[in-house]
């Protein structure tokens, strides 16, 4: 008898020297209720997860992010605003008591304590059961984030002034001109480009001044005496100045 002729080595003697082949149990004794989770599940996982992939890609395809202008560091008027999600904290930041001098308060103090709040309920509640009447704190927890989320998001909403928000981020017409010039240089030591921009676009209360349409006479009419939200007496320069802006306004033109 040769060594080790009739016998089989294994490292446990738990396991199995009979290869078996990977097949999915029979589940014939549960029809509809239960599946082989390889291929059958996944394979539906995947396919539902395509379908929606496929879906949300046509949507951006179709209605692409709406872009606004490039951003101005000198437009003052310009009103920034967070995507929905986060506009309950936006709006969390527009009361006494969490904006100003108690910023942080709002910024990260409260957000702090209801996140932590939230990450602390598993273990505050650790009951077995899964009714929310069975589980008081936790339930709370949650139906106090959530009433106080969309709170915040609705009052964000109704009290924003989207007209205006619209206006000042539209992209508009740009013009060529050389900052070089007498006009612009008036422009600038009259304090306009602090509403109308640096490169004249115009901002959330003030208009742009590429392709005005106006002439000269006009221009220095509004620069003086005022119009619409402009109020008049802003325009503080000699009569030659004056000119100088309102002709240099008046011959702008988009590219």
């Amino acid at each position: 008898m040769h060594r080790g002729k009739g016998m089989k080595f294994v490292g446990d003697s738990r396991v199995s020297t009979e290869r078996k082949p990977n097949v999915p149990k029979d589940y014939s004794e549960y029809p509809g209720k239960t599946e082989a989770f390889w291929p059958n599940f996944l394979l539906k996982e995947w396919m539902v997860g395509a379908v929606f992939l496929v879906g949300y890609l046509c949507l951006t395809i179709a209605h692409p992010s709406p872009l606004e202008r490039i951003a101005d560091p000198t437009d003052t008027g310009y009103i920034p605003l967070p995507d929905w999600y986060f506009l309950f904290l936006y709006q969390l930041l527009k009361y006494t008591y969490a904006s100003g001098p108690y910023t942080i308060i709002g910024a990260m103090v409260i957000p702090g304590l209801a996140f932590g709040g939230l990450l602390l309920a598993p273990f505050i509640d650790r009951g077995p059961q899964r009714r929310p009447s069975k589980r008081p704190l936790a339930t709370a927890f949650m139906l106090l984030a959530i009433s106080s989320i969309f709170y915040l998001t609705w009052e964000s909403v109704v009290n924003h002034d989207w007209e205006a928000a619209k206006a000042q981020g539209q992209i508009v017409a740009e013009a060529e001109f050389d900052k070089e010039s007498d006009g612009y240089k008036v422009y600038q030591d009259q304090g306009c480009v602090n509403c109308h921009g640096d490169n004249l676009q115009g901002g959330a209360a003030a208009p742009a001044l590429v392709d005005s349409g106006l002439d000269p006479e006009k221009i220095a009419d509004i620069a003086k005496n005022g119009q619409a939200t402009m109020p008049a007496g802003m325009f503080k320069g000699t009569d030659e100045e004056l000119k100088q802006l309102s002709e240099f306004i008046s011959e702008l033109k988009s590219k």
